[in-house]
């Protein structure tokens, strides 16, 4: 089977993300390591470490589930939750206030 040799090219002494993508996509493709490495100028130790982050990232993404009804929601309902709470501890301010007696007006006090 033959492949395409694809040039990577640096961005100000990086690898591109294509780049990088395209010499991990051949090794997953079942090119040899070592003439990806060779042909590359990238040591088989940094395109093994690509590979690795790529198919990590591939998992993270089928772990991820789409959003249905349900987390709308429970969006919905931390929001419900927020204001409520926020109403309970304006509440409970103003009951301590009030426990607290009316505020002393200094100047209609006797001298």
């Amino acid at each position: 089977m033959k492949h395409k040799k694809v040039e990577l090219v640096k961005e100000r002494g990086r690898w591109s993300a294509k780049s990088k993508r395209d010499a991990v996509l051949r090794l997953l493709r079942g090119e040899d390591l070592d003439t990806v490495s060779r042909e590359s100028k990238v040591t088989a130790a940094k395109l093994t470490e690509w590979r690795e982050a790529f198919l990590a990232s591939g998992m993270a993404g089928l772990k991820a589930r789409e959003t249905d009804a349900r987390d709308e929601e429970i969006e919905r309902l931390k929001a419900v939750l927020g204001e409520m709470t926020m109403r309970c501890e304006l509440q409970r301010d103003a009951i301590r206030r009030l426990k607290a007696g009316p505020p002393v007006d200094e100047t209609r006090l006797p001298k």
